[in-house]
């Protein structure tokens, strides 16, 4: 960056199953650009899952790799960036329990998310500390490696902001150890699942990355489409079309422009509309596909990769925590 220092990024990503085309848009694709202009922090947030499944604990391992895997076959690259599991950096849960002893009760019960996922996830106790606490281990999450820039989502822009009141409390109290980290916000498309709601891997309407050619087709050829439709001459709105929103994150405008146009006149029906976007993603998900493969293949590259990460994410949260410690006073 023309002899300048890169600003740091640090964003994480929590390990449930395999990555589908919805964690694809949200974080993966983001995260391909900014390694290429950043001092990247990207980690597997397994801390974070354990806060809602602690009572289905022995597959986030499993996740765990998974989740690597589709990273790294997305072309997440750990030579451009630093790829780690969150648990393995125990200055983590240093700093959010030095963090704990300063920030009051009524911040993180006002966050909306908490309440909101309990009412949400009635099949899961959440009445936990860790589930209340968990945008705090964000905080410390982030700032432990001072970054500059967090990528966000609009759902998220609020515990970015306790963030950085968090960290004005810490400095004003303790001296100015951390920069409040700014909110990089980008756009996440709303992919729909194919049942036309939301995709989430919890309603089982999800496209994954590893699916396979077939598996893809089959999904994308049965997915529900604008009801308005219900014959191939009646005209639709691609707007009110769950098939349409795979067509705005993967199919290039000028294609999509005229699909929408024929969508609106009857003269391109619904099959040939999800033929195109099915071929899109063919194209787009080869590369990963063949990258995967080899991934597979040789599951100790994964973790070597993984080990090699937590090490220097480790070398950089400890010096961290030395300016900490002296900050306090231990």
């Amino acid at each position: 960056m023309n002899g300048t220092t890169k600003k740091v990024v640090l964003s994480g990503i929590r390990p449930t199953q395999s990555a589908h085309l919805g964690n694809y848009v949200g974080a993966f694709r983001n995260w391909l650009k900014l390694q290429e202009t950043h001092r990247c922090f990207f980690f597997i947030a397994d801390w974070h899952a354990l806060s809602s499944d602690y009572m289905n604990s022995k597959p986030i391992k499993v996740h765990t790799f998974e989740l690597a895997t589709d990273l790294l076959s997305s072309g997440i690259d750990p030579s451009k960036c630093v790829l780690f599991v969150q648990s393995r950096v125990k200055e983590h849960a240093e700093l959010h329990l030095l963090l704990s002893m300063i920030v009051p009760l009524p911040w993180l019960e006002r966050v909306p998310t908490f309440k909101e996922q309990q009412q949400e996830l009635t099949d899961k106790d959440l009445n936990t500390y860790g589930f209340l606490g968990y945008p705090l281990l964000q905080t410390a999450d982030i700032i432990i490696y001072k970054a500059d820039v967090v990528p966000v989502g609009e759902d998220q822009a609020y515990h970015l902001e306790l963030a950085r009141e968090i960290t004005r409390r810490f400095n004003r109290i303790y001296g100015p150890v951390f920069p409040e980290p700014q909110m990089l916000l980008t756009e996440v498309p709303k992919l729909a699942g194919t049942d036309g709601r939301k995709m989430s891997k919890s309603y089982g309407n999800a496209i994954f990355l590893k699916d396979s050619p077939e598996v893809i087709r089959q999904k994308v050829s049965t997915m529900v489409t604008d009801t308005r439709r219900k014959r191939r001459s009646d005209p639709g709105e691609p707007g009110d079309c769950p098939v349409f929103t795979l067509h705005k994150a993967f199919v290039e405008r000028d294609r999509r422009d005229k699909l929408a146009d024929g969508c609106r006149t009857a003269s391109v029906g619904c099959l040939e509309c999800k033929e195109v976007v099915i071929d899109a993603l063919i194209r787009l998900l080869i590369p990963y596909w063949d990258k995967r493969k080899n991934y597979e293949a040789h599951p100790n590259l994964v973790w070597d990769i993984l080990e090699d990460g937590d090490r220097r994410a480790r070398e950089a949260a400890g010096k961290t925590m030395e300016e900490v410690r002296a900050a306090i006073g231990f």
